[in-house]
């Protein structure tokens, strides 16, 4: 069997800016692998790099260039070996792509690519694969750094209108204990959390400790992601649940952040980790050790969108994820749009991810192709 790859870059505004404590955009640049077999089934994944390397040391075009360059090409003997009428076994690409050091994003995009395809092939939807034990799935809403605590207010209050099950809010050293009252007062029963993407420091425990007066569901990665030890010392100082989110890369990695005391809650992204089989283990692992789990988000079209959904929908992810639906972020998104229905998702059923680009919109939308065969 011969497999062809097709990269496709694409730009998509958002509806509106979405700033955190590394950045703000206003358009999204999104990256899409396209797997296409001999008879003409495509295996779609997506790249959740952003432009710049602010959120992650990868970035949009250095992903392009190691998916186009290493690792399709790595893929090409693992192809050539696989059945004649057959996608290579998921097992066996996140073996052969782990050759390659870092690049988790790139390697989720080409892996998933393939996972769909291999899916289609088994007429197999990704949830039942993954051992999804929901059909619909719990909505949670981030909301970025705004202007003004008005503008807050409007925006939170638009997403409770809309039946979000969660509120996140993105903080940074001043923007928090004020935002948080503002939306505590408004809405004191909504569920509530916030997410500072790294941005304070070991000296800020005693300001992080004033979050606990606002009833906050967890304190997503308040700290760098290298700074295991900070996060337990936060933790000592802190009522309110840590939970990591940068700092989860690997199995490895997670079961040491909760052994050592770091974390009692772990935010599982499929692409910071690189795939959705490694994520399933790390939530595996969680579950053995009894720690809850949610679905990370990455501003993802419906392509990344469908698969997460398909994730989040395992037993262990007990807390609303980022989930949302397209109408969050795109006016008009890649594929059909995920709708939002009494705070829930739908988790898809069809085969592999369940949803495909619509050709006229990622037609209108690309910004470029390129092919590699394997």
């Amino acid at each position: 069997m011969s497999i062809s790859f097709v990269i496709h870059s694409l730009e998509i505004p958002l509806v509106r800016p979405f700033r955190t404590s590394f950045g703000s955009q206003s358009v999204r640049d999104v990256v899409l692998v396209e797997a296409v077999s001999d008879n003409g089934v495509s295996g779609w994944g997506e790249c959740v790099t952003m432009a710049w390397p602010g959120y992650s040391a990868e970035y949009t075009r250095g992903a392009v260039n190691v998916m186009r360059d290493f690792l399709i090409p790595t893929l090409a003997p693992l192809v050539g070996e696989s059945a004649a009428d057959s996608t290579p076994a998921p097992d066996s690409v996140r073996a052969a792509l782990a050759v390659m050091q870092g690049n988790p994003m790139a390697k989720s995009a080409v892996e998933t690519a393939l996972l769909d395809l291999w899916l289609k092939e088994r007429n197999l939807s990704l949830g039942e694969f993954l051992g999804a034990v929901r059909d619909r799935v719990d909505c949670g809403v981030s909301v970025g750094i705004p202007s003004s605590i008005e503008d807050l207010i409007q925006e939170v209050g638009q997403y409770v209108e809309q039946g979000y099950r969660r509120i996140k809010l993105k903080v940074e050293p001043g923007w928090d204990l004020d935002a948080l009252r503002a939306v505590r007062n408004e809405w004191p029963g909504v569920p509530l959390q916030v997410d500072a993407n790294q941005a304070y420091r070991r000296s800020d425990a005693e300001h992080l400790a004033r979050f606990d007066e606002f009833d906050l569901l967890l304190i997503e990665q308040p700290l760098p992601e290298d700074d295991i030890l900070g996060h337990k010392l936060i933790s000592s100082v802190v009522s309110t649940p840590i939970c990591l989110d940068e700092s989860i890369l690997s199995v490895d990695s997670a079961e040491g952040a909760i052994e050592f005391g770091a974390t009692t809650i772990v935010n599982i992204k499929p692409g910071r980790v690189g795939g959705f089989l490694t994520a399933r283990d790390i939530h595996d692992l969680c579950v053995e050790k009894e720690i809850p789990v949610w679905c990370g988000g990455m501003l993802e079209t419906g392509v990344g969108r469908a698969a997460n959904i398909a994730l989040a929908a395992l037993p262990g992810f007990t807390l609303p994820g980022d989930t949302s639906a397209s109408s969050r972020y795109y006016k008009e998104d890649v594929t059909e749009p995920f709708v939002l229905d009494n705070g829930q998702l739908a988790v898809p059923t069809g085969p592999g991810i369940g949803i495909e680009p619509i050709a006229a919109n990622l037609a209108e939308m690309s910004t470029a192709t390129e092919r590699v065969d394997v």
